[in-house]
């Protein structure tokens, strides 16, 4: 069961992102969050959103605008390192511990980086769920604030979707040129951030059951892999306010140290 409930939840989560609106990496992070650190719910993520990417970028890259990959793209893959360094920062320092306590048997530990977390979830999700980034869109002359935005939440903690939106929203692209773009930009964020989470990740990676956290990975990039190709995505608003309401009772949970 320890492999089973973990692997199921994270194929349940990629296949939401088909009916509820919200981006993989919202519905991912707090699946994952539930079962394993935070940094590392972060870093598998990460894994399973890259991979997702790859395979869009093969068959959609060609279309990328370039010029908007040069102002918004490099700003946010430069931003993404400094928000993946702040994620290391935020789980490594020892003198970031906030408050312990006891409840139901069982010790509550809140900590800055689990408060920040649970912060983001919160926000992005609603977020999200309002449909903000499309309501509220930027120019393009701010297209190089809105790459390091985008790009140091992106590396921070896989938020980077929601942003990238509201910013490209008026650069005038086609539908498939939009799209295109959206993957390059988020295929080189994830490239970024990765690289600075191996550094710090990785040794507790290997020290966790590496069978448990590849199903997790395999099974979420399977439901994205498979039910975007066999469901046409429908935003169902029912099903969004039920995904909405139970992201942020996560945040809450993980802000208060219960998770």
């Amino acid at each position: 069961m320890e492999i089973v409930i973990p692997a199921t939840v994270s194929l349940f989560a990629s296949l939401l992102t088909l009916f509820s609106g919200f981006g993989l990496g919202t519905l991912l992070l707090p699946a994952f969050a539930l079962f394993f650190p935070v940094e590392l719910a972060v870093m598998m993520t990460a894994i399973v959103h890259f991979a997702n990417n790859c395979f869009k970028l093969l068959l959609l890259g060609r279309f990328a605008e370039r010029t908007i990959i040069l102002k918004f793209g490099l700003p946010a893959t430069l931003a993404a390192f400094l928000g993946s360094s702040v994620l290391s920062w935020l789980s490594s320092s020892t003198s970031l511990y906030v408050y312990q306590y006891h409840i139901f048997g069982k010790i509550a530990e809140i900590s800055a980086l689990k408060l920040t977390f649970a912060l983001l979830i919160i926000v992005f999700a609603a977020l999200e769920f309002s449909d903000l980034e499309h309501r509220f869109t930027f120019e393009q002359n701010y297209l190089v604030v809105g790459g390091l935005l985008s790009g140091f939440f992106g590396g921070l903690s896989g938020h980077q979707g929601v942003l990238r939106t509201m910013f490209l929203l008026r650069c005038g692209l086609e539908k498939q040129a939009f799209l295109a773009t959206g993957i390059v930009i988020a295929v080189l964020v994830d490239v970024s951030r990765l690289l600075v989470y191996q550094r710090q990740f990785a040794p507790a990676l290997r020290s966790e059951n590496l069978l448990v956290l590849g199903l997790c990975v395999l099974a979420a990039f399977l439901g994205a892999f498979v039910g975007a190709r066999l469901i046409k995505k429908v935003t169902m608003r029912g099903v969004q306010k039920i995904v909405a309401t139970m992201l942020i009772f996560i945040g809450v949970l993980l802000g208060v140290g219960l998770i």
